[in-house]
């Protein structure tokens, strides 16, 4: 293959100019369509279009601004700025096509389109998405077997060593195991991740934790899903959501009880909030839970049913979201969040009877992946809770809707880095696939189709990461601000995980369908990625597009 000129960062942002002033009159027309949001339900398709683009414009924006930071610190190479480009060349390509489709629904017209995107700029879009750039990004990613050498500052390369060492040496030996026989997470997985700190990442250091931020999270969660998302993955992001409502509403008594618990992984948590009949719908449930009085402690009485409890057999408490107003019309002013003690279950099933009658029950749903925390749905019947554990106490009486809501904005940030740490095994697991896999007399990765479509998958995984890492940033300065972006980088990076694992499956041939190689159990993994945590389209109408077309 004949070395190439590539597109540059500088054309890089030429092509963001372009995109983000086809986006601003996108949004403007979205904004008179939709009165400033305000119907979006009468224009739903014309608010995820506008929504995604936005997203796909962030996301540009920050590979770009990532790349420039770190060639100004002097540590970029010419793979990482390549790659940036790449990035930005896909998203800016993915929002154009966005756009141009909705034009005539917006009524922009081609002339806004055209204006934006004149012949020079195509040329240049094309170039930053062409055969040459991609190959030559395959053919590193190939050299280098996939790996992740992302540059950070040192603490939070020591933070990204660390796991990534933990999780090649107790995660990944157990991985298949775990997915093929639908079994638990090994307690020995909890007891090691809780002595290296991994619950108490965003645990104030004063209640026990290590409080490192949300990027040293980030980094934690998309290492330990690179091993596993379901058996390691996904373990510190329950206990990580309750942390936040109570670090947002929870009386200092609760904190000072259960942060330390929370941090040290003495107590796993299970989240429980929608419902059979509700879905995404969480100011919907219906749920009870009613005051009463058992051998003389004032409390409340849990009546009803949760559906899509992970973790819930082994979890020690659950975050119940609850209806205390039986008033429906109050809708999430009714809902309060509660902290729910329980025995801790190995099974699939199990059940909890009280001293007083009271009984919890749960089932785990069969799902074709994200096995090893299992999926619960559960039945309360008169189970009895002390008003002690009610969240935020008596002040925390009808907040729970508002609590739940802070709490998933961190669990859609976490989702976001375990959708780049599936995103990057497949990567890994692909490149080594292609390099000890012969046909024709050569191993495919010689193929041009096999260095291009690997260097797509790169510049796709690029752009996620660069997302995400910004939301974590965000997050770290005004978690409320930040939320929406969080819901973006959940939204673009759990769409690439699902790509580019499906794309690792194909490269795979034959033996992409066989459990014997791990990218099978990737792809039904990063299936889930995209519905948990906020389901796709309601990510994108009801959190994305309202705060952009109402901003």
């Amino acid at each position: 293959m004949a070395t190439a000129t590539h597109p540059t960062l500088d054309d890089a942002q030429t092509l963001l100019a372009a995109a983000t002033g086809l986006l601003e009159r996108a949004i403007e027309a979205g904004k008179r369509l939709t009165d400033n949001g305000k119907q979006i339900d009468d224009h739903q398709v014309a608010t995820e279009r506008i929504a995604y683009a936005a997203t796909e414009a962030v996301a540009a924006h920050e590979a770009l601004v990532s790349a420039e930071s770190i060639r100004a610190e002097g540590r970029s190479t010419p793979a990482l700025e390549m790659t940036a480009v790449g990035a930005v060349g896909q998203l800016v390509s993915g929002l154009l096509g966005r756009l141009s489709e909705s034009a005539e629904e917006l009524g922009i017209g081609d002339a806004a389109v055209e204006a934006s995107f004149p012949a020079e700029i195509r040329t240049l879009l094309r170039r930053a998405n062409g055969e040459a750039l991609c190959r030559e990004i395959g053919s590193l990613i190939i050299a280098t077997r996939g790996l992740n050498d992302y540059p950070l500052d040192e603490m939070h390369e020591q933070v990204r060593e660390q796991v990534r060492d933990f999780a090649a040496n107790e995660i990944m030996p157990h991985a298949e195991h775990i997915h093929r026989g639908d079994e638990l997470v090994p307690e020995e997985f909890i007891t090691n991740m809780a002595e290296l700190g991994f619950f108490g990442l965003s645990v104030p250091e004063e209640y026990g934790g290590v409080e490192m931020g949300n990027l040293a999270m980030i980094l934690t969660t998309e290492e330990l899903s690179r091993a596993s998302l379901a058996a390691a993955g996904s373990l510190i992001t329950r206990p990580e959501i309750l942390t936040k409502a109570l670090m947002g509403g929870g009386t200092e008594e609760q904190k000072s009880h259960w942060l330390p618990k929370l941090a040290s992984g003495e107590t796993m948590v299970g989240i429980s909030v929608t419902e059979p009949d509700i879905g995404s719908n969480v100011a919907g449930a219906k749920c009870r839970a009613d005051r009463a009085t058992v051998d003389g402690v004032e409390g409340w009485k849990i009546n009803g049913p949760k559906a899509w409890c992970t973790f819930a057999g082994r979890a020690d408490v659950l975050a119940l979201l609850a209806r205390t107003d039986p008033d429906l019309s109050k809708g999430a002013k009714g809902l309060s969040l509660f902290i729910v003690p329980k025995e801790s279950f190995s099974g699939h099933d199990f059940e909890c009877v009280q001293p007083g009658g009271g009984k919890l029950s749960g089932k785990a749903d069969a799902t074709p992946g994200y096995r090893g925390m299992h999926s619960f749905t559960l039945q309360f019947e008169d189970y009895f809770v002390p008003a002690e554990n009610l969240v935020g106490g008596e002040a925390g009486e009808g907040r729970g809707f508002q609590l739940q809501m802070a709490g998933f904005a961190a669990g859609r940030l976490q989702t976001g880095g375990r959708a780049c740490g599936l995103g990057q095994a497949a990567v890994e697991e692909t490149a080594k696939y292609v390099v000890d896999r012969d046909q024709f007399g050569q191993p495919i990765s010689e193929f041009q189709l096999t260095q291009f479509t690997l260097g797509r998958m790169q510049m796709k995984l690029a752009g996620a990461r660069a997302i995400t890492y910004a939301a974590a940033r965000a997050f770290d300065e005004d978690e409320r601000a930040a939320a929406p972006l969080a819901a973006q980088a959940k939204l673009l990076a759990c769409d690439v995980a699902v790509e580019i694992t499906q794309q690792g499956q194909l490269m795979h041939g034959g033996w992409g369908y066989a459990e014997e190689y791990p990218i099978s159990r990737y792809v039904v993994d990063a299936t889930v990625l995209p519905i948990f945590e906020g389901v796709k389209p309601i990510l994108e109408l009801k959190v994305i597009g309202r705060a952009v077309l109402a901003g």
